[in-house]
């Protein structure tokens, strides 16, 4: 037990303040449609009819120069379409195809250097790669913080706050809190760390397929396009899509990023949980023809399991209820690692001084 103590204090001073951060913003980025909804047009209501999307590809199409990589059509709570261009190039634009926000660089945008924060600390592939890693030791984190927990059960007392900012109370509230958030904590950093390290995720969700198995059922079709032509009839491509898939929400159009490649749409049915969904169609770029489907519930089960874990860890499913909740643990997260390295290395215990014997006299 006393190594087990060991560890978990100092892997907590170690890693806490890159856990307290990924779960700060992760709770502000649960309401980023709420604290976006300041911006004309956010607020109107999600249209789908198909004359109304077609306007929006064509009003992008139309704009001079460079054609946008995919445009994100308005969401039920936020009714703004984002066309994303090449580098970190983006617009919102209102469903009428009006543009009311553009940017050059993810700096620009409070919400989209804070995903980047969140999901790649600012390093790329590194940080990505970084954060899953900090999961998979946040995990190890409540194990044995419950199993640390269980020997002072007794004790226990639920506040949300320390009762003081001493290290006795801010250890005693650290130990109480974390047993009571604890399946929320493991949930919420397992399902973070299973979106980025490919490899764990990959034995839990298709074991023994090989790398790649989970973006096998993704896979565009071998077929080559020609050039994209700016005057496709985007109605018969969104009237053939809801003619395969009745009742599915038109969520995203992918734009040919290279030569050969097709045109992307991504659809989301009524009982997936992915907001964007998996349903995939695939358009040629010179005619507008369809040419391969994927229906997400047609996928493995390893594969349908695997794309409910960014929705379980986003709250994009549950409504407001588990909102609140994913974003609780955020903030409990960001508490526990925050003053899990301030007691650490601000608050640590002084060395006792050891007794002074008295000298023994010599004998006379």
């Amino acid at each position: 037990m006393k190594w087990i103590d060991l560890l978990h204090r100092w892997t907590g001073g170690i890693v806490g303040l890159v856990l307290a951060v990924l779960g700060l913003s992760g709770a502000i980025l649960v309401f980023k449609h709420q604290w976006l909804g300041w911006m004309p047009g956010a607020g109107d209501a999600q249209r789908q009819d198909v004359a109304a999307l077609a306007a929006q590809m064509n009003a992008a199409l139309a704009v001079p120069g460079e054609a946008p990589r995919s445009l994100l059509f308005a969401y039920s709570d936020f009714g703004l379409t984002r066309r994303s261009y090449s580098g970190e190039a983006g617009v919102y634009a209102d469903q009428a195809g009006r543009v009311v926000a553009a940017w050059d660089s993810k700096w620009d945008r409070f919400e989209l250097w804070l995903f980047d924060l969140h999901h790649h600390l600012f390093l790329g592939d590194a940080g990505e790669i970084a954060a899953g890693i900090a999961g998979l030791i946040g995990l190890a984190f409540v194990i044995t913080g419950v199993i640390l927990w269980w020997r002072l059960r007794k004790t226990f007392k639920l506040r949300l706050f320390p009762k003081r900012m001493s290290r006795p109370a801010i250890v005693t509230h650290h130990r109480d809190i974390g047993v009571v958030f604890a399946p929320l904590l493991f949930l919420s950093m397992a399902t973070g760390m299973l979106m980025v390290l490919k490899p764990v995720s990959t034995a839990v969700f298709a074991p023994g397929q090989g790398a790649g198995a989970l973006q096998k059922p993704f896979a565009p079709p071998k077929v080559e396009g020609g050039p994209l032509a700016r005057n496709l009839d985007w109605a018969a491509m969104f009237t053939a899509a809801r003619a395969r898939y009745p009742g599915a929400e038109i969520r995203l159009v992918a734009l040919p990023r290279k030569p050969g490649d097709m045109i992307q749409m991504r659809l989301r049915q009524p009982a997936e949980w992915l907001p964007n969904g998996r349903t995939l169609l695939w358009f040629r770029p010179e005619s507008g023809a369809l040419v391969d489907t994927r229906d997400a519930h047609a996928m493995p089960t390893g594969i349908r399991a695997y794309n409910s874990v960014y929705p379980l860890h986003a709250a994009k499913v549950g409504g407001w209820l588990w909102k609140l909740v994913v974003a609780s643990t955020g903030l409990v997260l960001a508490m526990l690692g925050s003053f899990a390295v301030w007691t650490f290395w601000f608050k640590r215990p002084k060395p006792r001084a050891r007794p002074v014997r008295p000298a023994i006299a010599a004998a006379e």
